[in-house]
């Protein structure tokens, strides 16, 4: 692709010469000698050479377009918004993006290529190495164009843009975004992604990289509460008390009267086992060797209820929150207390302070003071090791390394919480989605807290350099199936999402472990004593014992297995010509428009609920069709459509909005349609 910078440079400086022919006196030739010595020197700061891209020349014949590919399409609830995968080059993607989406995005999370002469990105087709003298002024060209595009996605009045770097274009990204959003207060936040550090010969060892956050008008991060212990909260007894919650009632027709096995060593829960109806006798139950069957029967002899149903209870006990004593009860040999279900959450969401673990391993949980601080620009963090967090988790969804260093799923759902955590319904784009660690982050924090945050990923389908150079020895070509379905596009972005969101691994078994982090620290032991050889004296607690905390309680209970409750559409990126020769422009964009209002509002159209009339032969086949109307929630409805008066009516019964002249208006203009 041309050069624009030197192809003008060299174009003043040809010019030069002709006039250096035509003025040969002294006066003259010092001065153009000055001038070129001025279009030849080396230049400081943001002055680069600008380079066209594969896009942009293509763009002078043709229209870009999405066309959806139905086969990759997951839906868990039609009641939620749809995800986007585009697989495409993203300047491309943008630019219908910023059709769809000008104003309207509330986050952009780009993890772009660091440019560290590793040939690990290609420009126009080529990849980028250190042997390449414009290898700068094309990163920062090609940062450029898809940065001023991305700026007209973000909210102007609320909206952050978030990239990470290494410090290979750390300062000239940093200059080019101040020049970029010079009206944006920004920060550059450190962040350890490799504790084990990545070695450079003769060098410091790198540990970290950066996320510069970019703040667009009101737009701010969302501050820590520093929790302090305050009064513990109470535990209730399990078994009911009052009459209404005697054996035989039940709330929803679910029963409460079940047995409790208590081992008989450990004096732990082993088992709950299930409800006996109210004709059953207690010989029922499982009998269990080593263990004491306990039923809610007061000391009076009287069945009463548990509290909690089984399920509930097993929930309660696997977040140690009940606690087992002996009883003097002859009918009831344990008496149990535990959190109730509601305050559980608050523990595990941070509303309540988990302060530490009783004796008998429950939780000690407490009502929580403190104040707000903002979190560091510094970040250190064991669930930030993009190996541990990156690497092995894509392994453990994928079976097998199909990427090369993908983020830490924590550290991508850290940098989003910080500004989305009060904005449940927030739009995020991601035109770097990589190995789609974005989504993946999004749909867990929609999991935590209950939100509708929808994302729209944009990646190429490039192979690996070596996967390229052995499909074509085996005779394969860009294009061919065998070399697109090893695209990073379908081999990883969506293979990943698709099993994160199912809760299985690629060969459909189900996904082990949870989403929670556990760490190694260090606590005080203020059981432990120490003798002072010097002075003879006992001190105690002056022993530190290591254990485990859990970085993210709230995660902790979210099973992978479970999946996400969370939908995707799967786009490719395409081409029409802008002027066709046997067709109407108009007839071949029509066929495009579903894409585009499904990208807009996230949504399906599916013409039942959502609905497009784009002729007059779809309003009598949907709108004149009862067994559809009825069901119909959105229409949109071609402008170019002319309607009676009756036919108006019916719509404006279920109401309608106009295809957005801004899909392809401009397009259309030009062919003159």
């Amino acid at each position: 692709m041309a050069n624009i910078t030197k192809e003008r440079r060299d174009q003043m400086l040809a010019f030069l010469e002709e006039l250096k022919h035509q003025h040969s006196d002294d006066a003259s030739i010092r001065a153009f000698n000055e001038i070129e010595n001025h279009l030849t020197e080396k230049k400081f700061g943001l002055v680069f050479e600008e380079h066209t891209e594969e896009v942009d020349e293509k763009l002078k014949e043709y229209i870009p377009i999405f066309c959806a590919d139905d086969t990759k399409k997951i839906c868990k609830d039609p009641s939620f918004p749809y995800n986007f995968i585009i697989e495409g080059d993203n300047l491309q993607a943008l630019y219908l993006l910023e059709k769809t989406h000008r104003g309207r995005v509330d986050c952009i999370y780009i993890d772009p290529p660091y440019n560290t002469g590793a040939r690990d990105w290609k420009y126009s087709n080529d990849y980028v190495d250190n042997n390449d003298a414009y290898r700068h002024s094309k990163w920062l060209s090609m940062m450029q164009t898809r940065l001023k595009l991305a700026r007209r996605l973000l909210n102007p009045k609320d909206s952050v843009l978030m990239v990470t770097i290494d410090d290979n274009e750390l300062c000239t990204l940093k200059l080019l975004l101040e020049s970029l959003f010079p009206n944006c207060q920004m920060q550059i936040v450190n962040m350890v992604i490799n504790p084990k550090g990545k070695a450079r010969i003769g060098r410091l060892s790198q540990v970290d990289e950066y996320l510069i956050i970019v703040y667009m008008g009101d737009a701010k991060t969302i501050p820590e509460k520093t929790l302090v212990q305050g009064e513990e909260i109470r535990w209730p007894y399990l078994r009911r008390s009052d009459v209404e919650s005697a054996r035989g009632t039940s709330k929803g027709g679910i029963q409460q009267f079940y047995p409790i096995y208590v081992d008989d060593k450990t004096q732990k829960i082993i088992k709950i086992g299930s409800a006996l109806t109210p004709e059953q006798p207690l010989t029922d139950a499982e009998n269990i060797q080593g263990a004491t069957t306990v039923f809610p029967i007061r000391d009076d002899g009287k069945h009463m209820n548990w509290g909690l149903t089984g399920g509930s209870l097993q929930y309660a006990l696997k977040n140690g929150c009940v606690r087992v004593t002996k009883s003097r009860n002859p009918y009831q040999a344990y008496n149990f207390s535990y959190v109730t279900i509601p305050s559980i959450k608050k523990a595990l969401d941070g509303t309540y302070l988990i302060a530490g673990e009783s004796e008998d391993g429950t939780k000690i949980i407490a009502l929580a003071t403190g104040k707000e601080s903002q979190k560091p620009t510094s970040w250190k963090k064991t669930a930030y090791d993009a190996n541990a967090y990156g690497t092995k988790l894509i392994g453990k969804l994928l079976v097998e390394k199909r990427f090369s260093f993908p983020k830490s799923l924590y550290s991508v759902y850290d940098s989003l919480k910080i500004y989305l955590e009060d904005k449940k319904d927030a739009i995020v784009v991601d035109f770097f989605a990589g190995s789609g660690t974005t989504l993946h982050a999004v749909n867990l924090l929609n999991a935590e807290d209950g939100g509708s945050r929808h994302c729209v990923l944009v990646t190429n389908n490039e192979v690996s350099e070596d996967e390229a150079n052995s499909l074509k020895e085996q005779g394969y070509k860009k294009g061919d199936d065998e070399w697109e379905s090893l695209g990073i596009a379908r081999y990883v972005t969506w293979p990943r999402s698709l099993c994160s969101i199912e809760g299985k691994n690629i060969n459909g078994n189900d996904l082990s472990g949870n989403y929670g982090v556990e760490a190694e620290t260090y606590i005080l032991d203020e059981d432990s004593a120490v003798l002072s050889k010097k002075t003879g004296n006992v001190t105690k607690g002056n022993v530190y014992r290591k254990t485990k905390t859990q970085l993210y309680p709230a995660l902790e209970n979210i099973k992978m297995s479970d999946g996400f409750v969370a939908n995707v559409k799967y786009f490719k990126c395409d081409w029409t010509p802008r002027r066709p020769e046997d067709y109407l422009l108009s007839n071949a964009l029509s066929l495009h428009i579903r894409e585009m209002i499904e990208l807009q509002n996230a949504i399906e159209v599916d013409n039942v609920k959502n609905v497009i009339l784009l002729n007059k032969t779809d309003f009598r086949n949907i709108i004149l069709n009862p067994d559809i109307y009825e069901e119909i929630e959105n229409i949109w409805i071609n402008q170019n459509i002319i309607l009676n008066s009756e036919e108006m009516k019916i719509l404006r019964i279920k109401g309608y909005k106009y295809i957005p002249r801004e899909f392809f208006g401009q397009e259309l203009r030009e062919a003159a349609e």
